[in-house]
This record gives structure tokens, sequence and C-alpha cells, in this order.
């Protein structure tokens, strides 16, 4: 009898295990709820178990069903920003969550451009460490996992800005997170999931890569490598997936270095990879990518270049906004500039100006518009360059060509925001280029400091 009681009990405590409530570990303590919005809370319990879920900001509570898969998940309306606040689930068990913030919430992602922290000893951050105390700028860390099929949880926890949680952090993430917090006067927080060395093709849903021929041919150039994963879909299901009910203002992107040797595809893939995210988050976000930076990737190419005229040309997708840091790199030969702190101090102007309306800030880099050719002369007018042009000593990464396509340096005038190209000899000239190259740094800006992204007139065949 007593043994039969014993299984008994043990069975008993074994449906009540079962049915605790469970949450992914993105719905933690310390967490940061996009504010006015609809959030999403969602985890797992006992099909058809009832929970009860009270937030403090809210006077009534909101209720959920388990269903017979054991998932379960409801809306929440979430206020302006401020806090702490809780959450209180109680089903079988009850869960509080504690020190929730209400504010802005971004992504942070890409190559090891996003990923350097201050554990690469940059020295930007090493300056911030006595004074980046803020418990209202707050990271989460997605870590670097794969897997074959899209995730439900992720590994993490949310803490707040202090010197041990900065160190290992996104340094580009952290610079941006600052602006906003400084100019927004709101809590903000970062999520970051990126790894160095990664293509596009692994943090893009792999049905959509293998499933274009264009995009499929592409991504089989991408070898097995030893310290990142290349099949396509790898991160985007255990990395990104994994967040996408994590309500979010937006996203900010830092790769394409491993991609330059594919670079006419990386437009369709940008589009093709930005528009799932979307997808699987339900809203439009603005998506905001830093152009890659000047780098020897090899004599006898372009293909840096022609990388930058594909993330150029991904503007034309809705929402998306791009930096140019061209000027921002001291030594072409570390594919990693140290500068950091001045790349997500413009990925940060662009979210202010372009996604929350802040006047008065230069928040894109002029662009190339069209040329017209005239006399011996090639005359270009720009784009986002309204108050002018200026040119920052002596002409250089400019070059002129006639019909025999034989580039030679060229001599620069500027006007306003016209630039007239010339070369002595040179008759009938037919195209320019500027910093149309792996490494080139050019030297002319906008008059409110921003460099002109690289570019060329012509779309003649490289190798």
């Amino acid at each position: 009898m007593l043994r039969y009681f014993m299984m008994t009990v043990l069975a008993g405590f074994h449906v009540v295990a079962s049915a605790q409530i469970r949450l992914p570990d993105v719905l933690s303590d310390n967490m940061v709820l996009q504010r006015n919005d609809s959030a999403l809370l969602w985890g797992w319990a006992s099909p058809g178990e009832k929970i009860r879920i009270q937030a403090s900001w809210k006077s009534t509570p909101d209720s959920a069903v388990s269903s017979g898969g054991s998932i379960w998940s409801v809306k929440i309306k979430t206020p302006d920003a401020g806090g702490p606040y809780t959450i209180k689930l109680r089903g079988w068990n009850t869960i509080e969550l504690k020190n929730i913030l209400i504010g802005e919430v971004w992504v942070c992602s890409g190559q090891s451009n996003m990923e350097w922290s201050g554990n690469h000893g940059l020295p930007d951050i090493k300056a911030e460490l006595a004074t980046c105390a803020d418990d209202q700028l707050r990271f989460f860390q997605v870590p670097k996992i794969t897997s074959n099929s899209p995730q439900d949880n992720v590994p993490g926890k949310w803490t707040s800005c202090d010197s041990n949680t900065l160190k290992p952090f996104s340094a580009i993430g952290y610079f941006f997170g600052k602006e906003l917090r400084k100019k927004l006067g709101v809590p903000v927080a970062l999520i970051n999931s990126s790894w160095g060395g990664t293509p596009a093709e692994v943090w893009t849903p792999a049905e959509l890569v293998t499933g274009a021929p264009q995009l499929a041919a592409a991504a089989a150039k991408q070898g097995v490598n030893g310290y990142r994963p290349h099949v396509a879909g790898k991160t985007y299901n255990a990395m990104i997936a994994p967040i996408t009910n994590y309500r979010i203002a937006g996203a900010i992107w830092y790769q394409g270095e491993s991609n330059t040797g594919t670079a006419s595809t990386y437009q369709p893939l940008m589009e093709t990879m930005i528009g799932s995210w979307r997808k699987a988050w339900g809203t439009d976000f603005p998506f905001y990518y830093v152009q890659i930076a000047p780098f020897t990737y090899g004599a006898g190419t372009v293909k840096g270049a022609l990388l930058r005229e594909s993330q150029e040309q991904t503007l034309s997708y809705p929402k998306t906004g791009m930096v140019v840091i061209t000027d921002l790199v001291d030594d072409t030969t570390n594919i990693h500039p140290i500068n950091k702190h001045d790349v997500g101090q413009r990925l940060a102007n662009l979210a202010l100006g372009d996604h929350y309306g802040k006047q008065g800030i230069a928040i894109k880099s002029p662009q190339f518009d069209k040329m017209e050719k005239k006399n011996n002369q090639i005359i270009l007018h720009f784009k986002h360059a309204d108050n002018g042009l200026v040119l920052k000593g002596a002409a250089k990464e400019w070059f002129i060509a006639g019909a025999d396509k034989k580039f030679v340096p060229a001599d620069v005038k500027v006007k306003g925001n016209i630039v007239t190209v010339s070369a002595k000899g040179l008759a009938q000239p037919e195209a320019v280029r500027f910093a149309f190259s792996n490494s080139g740094i050019g030297n002319i800006f906008s008059k409110e400091g921003l460099p002109v992204s690289p570019f060329r007139t012509d779309s003649w065949p490289e190798q």
C-alpha cells in the first residue's frame, strides 16, 4: 500500500511539473519592452492551462490558454516609456518578472565589425568603461549557435550597461544605443545577434536562398570555414527566429565583407533577408546598415567596390538606410577599422532623423544622381547635398575614361553640389569613377561633413 501511495504521489509531482508555465529566455527580469505597442508574451504550459497575466502598468489583467501543443501567447498593450514595472503570470505556478522598462528596442546584427567589442582591445570602449554605467541602457547577447530548423528559444539574459557588461558587447551597438538614450531620453534595449565572418546567406531562411537559383548559386560559393557557419539559414534559425516574437523598433546591420566574392547577388540577397525578417516580426521596421569600409581585398579586383555598389542599390528597398564610413579608416590593411564610435553615431543619427523625426541632423551621405557631358567635361549631380559639397585637399580617387574604357586621374572642380570632371588630352570623356576600388578613401564631403558614397557612372563589366 505504501509503495502504491508513493508511486501515486510521484506521478502527481510529474503532472504538476509538466504543467509549469515556462518562458523563453528573452522574456525575463530586466527586459525592455517596446513602448506604445502590443508586446507579445509567449511560452509553454500544459495543454488547456489557463494563464493570468498582470502587468503592473495596467489595472486589468490579460489572460491566455495554452494550446494542445502546449504553447500560449498573449498581446499586452505597453504604455509610453517608463518603469520599472513587473509582470506576474499565474497558472499552475507563478512567475514574476521584475525590473522591466518600457522604451525602444533595436536588434544589432551582422559579422565581425558589428560583433567587435572591448574584448578586442577597442580604445573607444576602453575610454567608456569608467562612465558607461546606465540602468536605462540594457543588453541581451545572443550566443553563437546554429540550427537546421527555426528554434523557439535562445539562451541569454538581460543586463544593464556597466563596465562588466559593456566590455564583451557590440561596440557599434553600444554607441548607437548610447546616442538614442541621450537624444530620446527613454530606456533603450539592444539585442546583439552577430557572428564574425558570416555571409548574409546564413542569416536568411534557407528555403528563400535555395529556392532562388541566382542566390543558391552564389551561396554554393561559400566554402567551409572553421570559425563560422556557411550554410544558408543556420544562424537565422538559431539566432534570429527565436527573437522574432519580441517587438522591436528596428535593426542595424554591419556585414558584407564575406559576400564580396558574389557582389552581383548581394542586393537581391539583402532584399530577401530584410523582407524575411520583417515578415517574421510582422512589421515593416526600419533597417539601417553600414557600407563596408575600404580594405585591400587583393590586387586585380574591385570586389570591395562592387559590394559597396550593391549596398547602395539596396537603398531602393523600402525603409532602408545606409551610412558611409570611407573617412573613418586609418589602415586599409585592417578589415576591422578601430573607430566604432563614429559608426555607431552615424547609425544613431540616421535612426533619429529618419525613424524618430528629429530635425537638424545630417543623416544621409551625398550620392551620385546623374551626369551630363559638356565638351570635354563630365558634369555630375548629387542627391543629399543641398547645401553643397566640399573637396578637402587635392582631388584623389577621381578617374575619368573615354570610349576605350581606360581610366586616368581626373581634374575636379566643385561648385555647390555640382562636380565637374575632366582630364588633359581627353576630348570625349564617357565615364567617371570615384573611390571605386577596394581600398579607396575619398576626400569630398557634404557641407555637414558626411563623405560622398563611392560610385561609378558606367556599368562596364568588371572581372
